[in-house]
């Protein structure tokens, strides 16, 4: 993967994981407040390393 997919692959996986914890802080009935916190938290807990086929990425691949 050349850097600049890598970039968009980091920027596309960022974004998705705050849409989603967003939306399901939302569905859950958390306030505005409660959803960004929820988005923030999954933006600190997403694994990049699967994005970049490091150890984590090799498992996944491998079923494990």
């Amino acid at each position: 993967m050349t850097e600049p997919e890598l970039m968009e692959a980091v920027r596309h996986a960022c974004i998705e994981a705050a849409l989603a914890a967003y939306e399901d802080a939302g569905i859950a009935g958390l306030c505005a407040e409660g959803r960004w916190e929820a988005a923030i938290s999954a933006l600190q807990s997403l694994d990049l390393r699967s994005l970049t086929g490091g150890p984590a990425a090799q498992r996944s691949h491998h079923g494990q």
